[in-house]
């Protein structure tokens, strides 16, 4: 269950920034964290657990060894480690590494500045596992969602051609985010795919969490980027890549750079709700009931 409580104010520690925050994006990974999925991964952790991976707000310390990239006052956004000491970003303030902060975009307000970078960062990921060459074809299942959006921008940005799934209602969504061609979701949706491909797609980013079910519209030697864990087995000589944000949250350089895709509109931000911070056990119940659009936000400011 989530509950409001009173912890004692964090410290920034050497290589360290204190965020005072003003906005928190609520994510999948944020609700598995509550429902003990990630049990496995904070087996030295006692409770309270702080939810939340995405922050936006104001540095208001800044602890020794940080360098002058980053300074009170300055507006960023940070990718937060909920299984350390210090907690998710579900809080008034939060302490993370300096590699994980970054300036937020520019006229970009806080709400939306917080849905960017785990997201932005899983697609990217994703797509850099995949290493399709220039001009080669990859799918993107799950394309109306959030990290499926990010993919298909990211991957038109690669000089990729992308094959996206979507349910009628979100086709011309999808399509907006440069879809090549978008097929209709489901079970099928690997024939579908194949019959826009017949050789296969050279990799696909797995956003609808379909596993085995989408191997088929790979081709011999592709690669599966997956990001719920599974990592097989493929036939064809076709690799799986398990994709998790954390393995590259303390990267700035691509941090930077995906903030900078958005500033350029390169990557396009979707709030589908702000609510307040005590509202949290309520965006829990939107996010599972499904259907959004865009990212629930929790309004800390």
């Amino acid at each position: 269950m989530l509950r409001v409580l009173d912890l004692p104010v964090p410290q920034a520690g050497p290589g360290e920034v204190r965020i005072r925050v003003h906005a928190a994006a609520v994510s999948p990974t944020d609700v598995l964290l509550r429902t003990g999925g990630h049990a496995v991964r904070m087996p030295d952790r006692r409770p309270p657990f702080v939810p939340g991976m995405d922050a936006a707000g104001l540095i208001d310390q800044v602890g020794p060894g940080v360098d002058d990239r980053l300074a009170v006052g300055q507006r960023v956004i940070a990718m937060v480690l909920f299984t350390s000491e210090h907690g998710g970003a579900y809080a008034e303030q939060v302490v993370v590494p300096a590699e994980s902060v970054v300036p937020a975009p520019d006229g970009v307000d806080f709400p939306a500045a917080s849905t960017l970078l785990m997201n932005a960062l899983t697609a990217r990921l994703a797509l850099d596992a995949i290493a399709a060459s220039r001009g080669g074809t990859v799918a993107v299942t799950g394309a109306a969602g959030a990290v499926g959006g990010y993919a298909v921008e990211l991957a038109k940005a690669d000089g990729l051609t992308v094959i996206a799934d979507a349910a009628a209602r979100d086709t011309e969504l999808v399509r907006g985010f440069g879809a090549d061609h978008v097929v209709e979701r489901g079970a099928d949706v690997a024939d579908r795919i194949r019959a826009l491909a017949p050789g296969g797609v050279a990799g696909l980013v797995d956003g609808s969490w379909q596993a085995a079910e989408v191997v088929p519209a790979i081709a011999d030697g592709g690669t599966l980027a997956e990001l719920r864990g599974w990592s097989g087995p493929a036939e064809r000589g076709i690799q799986v890549r398990p994709v998790m944000a954390p393995d590259g949250m303390t990267d700035t350089d691509a941090l930077d750079r995906l903030r900078r895709q958005a500033e350029d509109g390169t990557l396009t931000m979707r709030v589908a709700e702000v609510l307040q911070a005590e509202e949290a056990a309520k965006a829990h119940r939107m996010l599972e009931a499904g259907g959004l659009r865009g990212r629930l936000v929790l309004d800390f400011s």
